[in-house]
């Protein structure tokens, strides 16, 4: 007799309180610094890649330009991220300050110390199935949407 294991209730819900205590959790730590964790991984991502166009930093981080636009907005005004001209004259190039290097750096350190709190309560083992379980889960949404029809 074979044992079919069946998913219980709805998992948008569960990924969703799920994300939402973590978040919590980061922000604690983050917030020491006058940052929240959506400002941390923005600023790293700029970091990271930039100078970046709008439109490409929204696809690395999957999130809607909009979206994007409005997280920016507050980093801008804080003078962590600055908004320049691109390639031509309806691009625009989005870059990291001196300032926001500074602040970025501060949030890594918290960042750290939010990780390793988080792999104490869960436990490393878990941590990493999650992150392969969660990496094979985006993986195979992306190649599902890569292949989906055109509206």
């Amino acid at each position: 007799m074979k044992n079919t294991i069946k998913p219980q209730g709805c998992t948008n819900l569960k990924l969703r309180q799920l994300n939402r205590m973590v978040t919590r959790h980061y922000d604690r730590y983050v917030a020491e610094f006058g940052l929240k964790n959506t400002q941390y991984a923005l600023l790293s991502h700029v970091v990271r890649l930039g100078p970046i166009r709008p439109s490409d930093l929204a696809r690395q981080m999957q999130m809607d330009n909009s979206t994007l636009t409005r997280n920016m907005q507050s980093l801008t005004a804080q003078g962590w991220l600055e908004i320049g001209a691109g390639g031509d004259a309806r691009s625009r190039l989005v870059e990291v300050t001196e300032a926001g290097r500074v602040k970025q750096a501060e949030g890594q350190r918290a960042w750290k110390e939010a990780q390793r709190a988080l792999n104490g309560l869960l436990g490393v083992e878990r941590v990493a199935v999650l992150h392969e379980l969660l990496d094979a889960c985006i993986a195979s949404l992306d190649d599902d949407l890569d292949e989906a029809p055109s509206e």
